[in-house]
């Protein structure tokens, strides 16, 4: 590779990971910390609004399928671009809703705008771009978006106490236009080679031919297992922790170090295996979240250790994300990735914006949180038999 094409593929890469960031902060984290206000200001339940929220995530999946044949077939440039002026349309619907209604619908035009610039079409644009090389970039695109919420959390909040939220609002759609509209515009592939890095002829798999194949349904039954389990334990930390004894805000602490956890899981992605068989680094991070879900269950104390083991699940779920991204790839080849990963990873996300409900059901059918980790390992249980044949 020459120096120009490195620095031009650096360039890329920087590009792509600030949009992260950006649409992350703006689409995911903003209406995470802007709820209560939002509530407080309209009178609308707080649970309302998150679940309209959560609507925004089960359109996000749906659309992914499509989405990913739009990559495929005619590139990142203009699908991403428009993905980011979609965003910031639906943003101000959102910050200028009169009613649920509008507000809601408002969300369902985000969803769609999320399927096509957050983690499922920026895979895309890694997989397809550096081929059998993208364990790297993938990790580094991770990072990135971890630090949205470190970045957008505060940035928010301090909004918050100038602005009422519908001008928080407008203003966050308005740095979503600024940064990530010329960046798609200008840093991304107009369109992808015949045939991308690393592609052999005959590899070449259509989304008709994987779903034929058994190893799609044992991947996709394992992964959502996966999901449920970490997800559903990881989200209720805060409830989790004060069961065991521990005041609010000490749990609340425990819940932030657990999510600067994904960070360390996201670095040592990169020492999962890649010679190995595709269904190993699967197997690795569901036998390690059973083994850990069991040891928050059960540990009683002292807070540091609960933490110790929070901030390991953490790293898994931060791991977790990387090994979704990276198995249809592994198995399947990069050449139709974007379309195969959209209709795999649909049940996977409209999965994941369940389990905030998920665990709390289930911790009060059981009458306790710990009880509920305990089934949620065994769920990983079941995820670490179901990899062996992805």
């Amino acid at each position: 590779m020459t120096d120009d094409s490195r620095a031009t593929r650096g360039w890329r890469l920087a590009a792509l990971s600030v949009g992260q960031v950006v649409s992350w902060g703006v689409l995911y984290y903003a209406l995470i910390v802007a709820s209560p206000v939002i509530a407080r200001d309209t009178g609308w339940p707080v649970a309302l609004v998150t679940a309209l929220f959560s609507a925004g995530l089960v359109v996000s999946a749906l659309t992914g399928v499509v989405t990913g044949r739009l990559l495929d077939a005619r590139g990142p440039r203009s699908v991403m671009t428009l993905g980011s002026v979609v965003g910031v349309a639906g943003f101000v619907v959102v910050a200028l809703a009169p009613n649920p209604v509008a507000f809601g619908l408002g969300w369902l035009v985000v969803g769609t705008a999320q399927s096509a610039i957050l983690y499922q079409a920026a895979f895309t644009v890694i997989t397809r771009r550096y081929g059998a090389r993208r364990q790297g970039p993938m990790t580094i695109l991770t990072l990135a978006g971890g630090l949205a919420s470190t970045v957008f959390a505060p940035v928010v909040a301090g909004l918050l106490t100038v602005l009422d939220w519908r001008a928080t609002f407008l203003v966050l759609a308005g740095i979503l236009a600024v940064v990530t509209i010329p960046l798609h515009a200008l840093s991304l592939e107009r369109s992808w080679p015949v045939h991308g890095p690393h592609h052999h002829v005959g590899d070449e798999h259509s989304v008709r031919s994987v779903l034929r194949t058994r190893s799609f349904w044992f991947l996709e039954v394992s992964m959502i297992a996966v999901t449920v389990a970490l997800y559903s334990v990881t989200l209720a930390a805060i409830p989790l922790f004060t069961e065991k004894g521990m005041s609010f805000e000490l749990a609340a602490v425990g819940l932030g170090l657990l999510g600067a956890g994904q960070v360390i899981g996201r670095l040592l992605f990169v020492l999962l295996p890649t010679a190995s068989r595709a269904w190993v680094p699967v197997a690795i991070v569901a036998a390690l979240s059973a083994l850990l879900l069991v040891v928050l269950a059960l540990t009683p104390g002292p807070a540091a250790v609960l933490i110790g083991v929070g901030v390991l699940a953490g790293a898994v779920r931060g791991a977790q994300t990387l090994v979704q991204g990276s198995a249809v790839a592994d198995r399947w080849g990069t050449r139709n990735y974007g379309a195969i990963n959209g209709v795999f990873a649909a049940p996977i996300t409209i999965t994941a914006a369940l389990t905030p409900a998920i665990g709390p059901l289930v911790a009060t059918g059981l009458g306790s949180y710990a009880a509920m980790a305990l089934v949620m390992a065994a769920v990983a249980g079941v995820a670490v038999l179901a990899s062996r044949w992805s």
